[in-house]
């Protein structure tokens, strides 16, 4: 029996965990039927390290989602590295159109396109763009005008401004090489920083102006919004993961990464002022050595986790300062990713910024049952390209093998309410962000008195210059080494 339905296949390759999602579109109608995630190996802030670490639970998982499904998986979607990605300004110019013509969504692509390809890379070998962003555009006479204006006018000039994003091309080459490994293609690849936010964000949001953090096991990185146009982006090579190092370091070593992964998520919180009476509980960590027992009390883990996460807020907090625009974010900042739902990580931004904060939950824009895990932040960024790729009707990921025939999808759930707040691992009341009911403004150094001139510091070009460098210097030894 011949149906019409076709499959997209996401991958979300983070440095913590894969992500594999299987959505199944029928007409109109999409409904997640499989999502699932996997512990990672081989990958460091969100890039392939170690093709053959990567293809290997990858592979598992693709094999786990045909035998669970009834289908066979020869493509799929994935997004890009998000560090390093650097931002450029380019332009893109159409002339001689004709003053009767219409200014068409298809005119606006051929002019994306032209800005894109005419970009002067620094070094095409190494560098690739990863993706374009239009900021306005102008009819030769009218300046500033967004897309959604200016398709519909008349004009023999067309000309746009374009934020081109701009990362290693050897990153991308790395993520065929895991899916040929993996006995699958790349479908398409993308930009995750546009395709997470359209996932998470509000509309109203996105108009109003929001920055959106994306907290990953790997790297952090900040996407800000206004005018429903993509502003600025920015990442750290700072994440989860860093946390958990700091855990095990400070536990001297006597306990293993996965073991201090699961007392972050099990106990991990910011602001140990805020823990109430689970600041009093110890945690005993035997060892199978035989080894003294170690005991490491709540309120230090606190301490451990608050210092790690302020520094990753504080290069955030600077990044929004760079974009121009941290004193029009009217709807605040919104926070995704695995991370985001450390207990207490909205009232340290708040406490740091000023800024109201929301957990970004992934928009219920699809309909789906029995995907456990489909709806918490970690998800944000496979529901991002699951979205992003079903406008591609050329793509289709997967057949069903011969005698399976899957069920009729009755509808799409097109609910785009927030998602409630969900209890954290953490068994103690959790705080809730202050919420304001006017727009904050951006703190800067002539703020000090609000914050007894301890908190808030903009000139910290100097501290996340050294970190970066450090950290840029890594990495360069590690290309120097696989090269």
């Amino acid at each position: 029996m011949e149906t019409k339905d076709r499959y997209i296949v996401a991958v979300d390759l983070g440095t913590s965990k894969i992500a594999l999602t299987v959505a199944r579109i029928e007409g109109e109608n999409t409904q997640i039927v499989y999502y699932k995630e996997t512990p990672s190996e081989g990958i460091r802030n969100s890039g392939v390290f170690n093709a053959s670490q990567v293809s290997e639970p990858l592979t598992e998982a693709i094999h786990q989602a045909e035998n669970a499904l009834g289908i066979k998986i020869t493509q799929a979607v994935v997004g890009m590295p998000k560090y390093p990605v650097r931002q450029e300004a380019n332009t893109g110019k159409i002339e001689g159109r004709g003053y009767d013509e219409d200014i068409t969504a298809e005119d606006i692509a051929e002019l994306k396109r032209a800005a894109q390809d005419m970009y002067p890379l620094e070094n095409p070998n190494m560098e690739a763009i990863y993706g374009a962003v239009a900021q306005s555009f102008s009819d030769g006479e009218n300046f500033q005008i967004i897309e959604s204006d200016i398709i519909g006018m008349t004009s023999d000039i067309l000309e746009g401004n374009f934020k081109i994003f701009i990362g290693k091309k050897s990153s991308l080459a790395k993520i065929d090489t895991v899916f040929k490994k993996s006995g699958i293609v790349t479908a398409r690849k993308y930009f995750t920083a546009d395709t997470t936010a359209k996932a998470v964000l509000l509309d109203s949001e996105m108009e109003n102006g929001v920055a959106m953090i994306d907290f990953g096991g790997g790297c952090v990185s900040v996407s800000v919004y206004h005018g429903n146009i993509m502003r600025h982006y920015a990442s750290i090579p700072f994440g989860g993961k860093n946390i958990t190092g700091d855990i095990q370091i400070e536990s001297e070593g006597s306990i293993s990464r996965e073991l201090a992964e699961n007392i972050k998520i099990a106990f991990g919180a910011c602001m140990p002022e805020k823990l109430q009476n689970l600041s009093e509980k110890i945690i005993h960590i035997k060892s199978d050595n035989g080894e003294a027992e170690k005991k490491l009390p709540v309120k230090y883990l606190s301490e451990i986790i608050s210092a790690r996460v302020e520094e990753i807020i504080m290069a955030i907090l600077y990044e929004i300062q760079e974009s121009g625009f941290a004193d029009r974010l009217m709807s605040g900042i919104v926070v995704t990713g695995g991370c985001a739902q450390t207990a207490n990580l909205g009232n340290l931004i708040y406490d740091l910024s000023g800024y109201r904060v929301r957990t970004g939950y992934p928009k219920h824009v699809f309909s789906f049952e029995g995907c456990e895990g489909i709806t918490d932040t970690s998800a944000s960024t496979s529901i991002g390209l699951v979205m992003a790729a079903k406008e591609d009707h050329t793509i289709n990921c997967a057949v069903a093998k011969d005698g399976y025939v899957p069920e009729t999808i009755t509808e799409s759930v097109e609910e785009k309410a927030e998602e409630p707040v969900k209890d954290t691992l953490l068994q103690f009341e959790t705080v809730e962000p202050v919420k304001q009911t006017t727009r904050p403004a951006a703190k800067t150094p002539s703020d000090k008195k609000k914050n007894n001139g301890e908190k808030v510091k903009w000139n910290i070009r100097g501290l996340f210059e050294t970190l970066y460098d450090s950290v840029h210097n890594e990495l360069d030894e590690i290309d120097k080494e696989q090269a």
